[in-house]
């Protein structure tokens, strides 16, 4: 597409978004209550006890500067499990909750556009003390781990969704973050869609200073088989869908 031609289509888009969306009549503004904060679950669901801040022992202060200016994508790990506290790190640091504002509004660790925060937190546990292998959600209003289902060839299915990149197979947890994408058209109707990429844009940051913490890297990727996937962590595709996954290993 030549320069004049690609200037017309963006500007084409630009017009149909401020012509054809009208915040008016978003469910918010019908007086429709907000969908909730977290997924729910059954009440029989397995849970475990993350490790909360006071019980920390393996996160050594670091400073913002270093942990910026080390910030790397790393895809070699070592053989060496994650500990459950350093996993309860990473899961308060990308997702955590500050303070639940009411049933569908929490304040955490990440900014989203209007609260909304429109993520769930999966993971493909393979390598982390106290835990068996399997598909885990985080539950951040409990700060508990929901285990899911075990499932058989884990890693090599983790990796053939991925298009064959081998490093999430090798590492201790994936995580994957799927969007519900009604959480963020309650609000913003049709461009719910681009504030959510950027919310998990902000999720895929802190993970990765928050790994320098803990002797942990990681290597976000956004190149995977949208079906397979979806079908891995056993989602519609549809009111939930993976977004983006990055897997987290000891370097």
């Amino acid at each position: 597409m030549n320069d004049y031609l690609l200037q017309q289509h963006r500007a084409f888009l630009k017009d149909t978004i401020r012509k054809h969306i009208d915040f008016s009549r978003t469910d918010q503004n019908r007086g429709i209550a907000p969908p909730p904060v977290e997924k729910p679950y059954s009440p029989q669901a397995v849970k475990i006890d993350l490790l909360k801040m006071d019980s920390w022992k393996n996160i050594a202060p670091i400073n913002l500067l270093e942990a910026i200016k080390n910030r790397k994508s790393h895809r070699a790990f070592r053989k060496e499990p994650l500990k459950l506290d350093e996993l309860s790190f990473l899961l308060w640091a990308t997702q955590g909750i500050r303070q639940q504002i009411d049933q569908g509004h929490a304040y955490r660790n990440v900014p989203s556009a209007g609260c909304r925060h429109a993520l769930e937190t999966y993971l493909c546990v393979l390598s982390v003390e106290g835990l068996d292998p399997g598909i885990y959600r985080y539950l951040p209003l409990e700060h508990q781990l929901l285990f899911e289902f075990p499932e058989e060839g884990l890693a090599e299915k983790l990796v053939k969704a991925v298009f064959r990149q081998p490093y999430p197979g090798k590492a201790g947890v994936t995580f994957i973050w799927t969007a519900i994408p009604y959480r963020m058209e309650w609000r913003y109707g049709l461009t719910a869609h681009k504030v959510i990429a950027l919310d998990a844009g902000h999720v895929g940051q802190n993970l990765y200073l928050a790994c320098e913490a803990v002797g942990c890297g990681t290597c976000a990727i956004a190149a995977y088989d949208q079906e397979a996937l979806d079908r891995l962590l056993r989602i519609d595709g549809q009111d939930e869908f993976v977004i983006y996954l990055a897997p987290v290993g000891k370097v």
